[in-house]
């Protein structure tokens, strides 16, 4: 058996020792499946399923013991190895090989977000909202979050941008029909109509990123004869700016200029995001 395999390598470097670990047949219906799993979709299960029937599980799921109110046998939360739980369901399977790993609920948190954002196989709207989480519910910082996880914080920053774009381009994106590229091209588009006509272009004539982002800036500027109290084109050095402030506060900003100066807006969606935010500027957060 592997050491690694189906762990995927950001639990197995978490989970040096797992082979000391406790290891056993465990039966399914006394795992609970982890709340907070940020896979949306499973892809593949009966060809997984099928592969069990006939090898059974080669790779075993990483749980932990729990306390249960509803059941006199030990009951375990999963950690690792979800598409394998599901799978081994269809296949008919009453129990899988598992490891059991002792660990704190923050910790049982931390290890099942980041062994899935570590997988290859993640959408990446799914790893933009294990991030969020991960900032939200332990207080992370994008820093942090990048050291956990083993990317940069400027790949962190832009994978939760993801999370601003509209419904329309987080359903194609979570059904693989655009990339990530292609979002966050489309992320400078504001009106919502113009936002779903620019999609419908790019799935129809299946346009590279580069071509989305070149039918982005079109689509940017306004007509030639629009009357002149139309606001004209932005200076690309701001929207240059805008980028970089985003990426660096993992937030969408607006900069506004004046003859006398100008402004700058920062937004955020929740008070989780506003406090990582203040923290991030070095503010400390008002406690209510």
């Amino acid at each position: 058996m592997s050491k690694q395999g189906g762990l995927g390598k950001g639990l197995a470097s978490l989970l040096p020792d797992w082979q000391s670990s406790q290891f056993q047949e465990v039966a399914i219906t006394a795992i609970e499946r982890n709340p907070r799993q940020p896979r949306m979709r499973f892809e593949g299960l009966d060809e997984l399923a099928s592969s069990i029937r006939t090898h059974g599980v080669l790779q075993p799921l990483v749980v932990s013991k729990i306390v249960s109110t509803r059941a006199t046998e030990p009951s375990y939360q999963l950690i690792a190895g979800e598409r394998r739980l599901q799978a081994a369901l269809l296949a008919g399977l009453d129990h899988v090989p598992a490891i059991i790993k002792e660990t704190t609920e923050q910790g049982l948190l931390e290890l099942a977000l980041i062994e899935n954002v570590q997988r290859e196989d993640l959408n990446a709207l799914e790893e933009a909202q294990a991030y969020k989480m991960l900032m939200d519910e332990f207080g992370f910082t994008q820093e942090q979050v990048a050291e956990r996880v083993g990317k940069s914080r400027v790949a962190i920053a832009n994978t939760l941008r993801l999370l601003r774009s509209s419904p329309d381009i987080r359903t194609a994106l979570l059904d693989g029909v655009i990339t990530e590229g292609h979002a966050r091209a489309l992320l400078a588009l504001i009106d919502e109509a113009q936002v779903r006509r620019a999609l419908a272009i790019v799935i129809e004539r299946q346009l590279s990123v580069r071509e989305t982002e070149e039918l982005v800036r079109r689509l940017l500027q306004p007509p030639l004869e629009q009357s002149t109290d139309v606001q004209p084109v932005r200076d690309p050095r701001d929207v240059l700016n805008e980028e970089h402030l985003a990426a660096m506060l993992g937030a969408r900003v607006r900069l506004h200029r004046s003859k006398r100066g100008g402004r700058l807006t920062i937004f955020f969606s929740s008070e989780g995001e506003l406090s990582r935010l203040m923290r991030h500027l070095g503010a400390s957060p008002e406690r209510t």
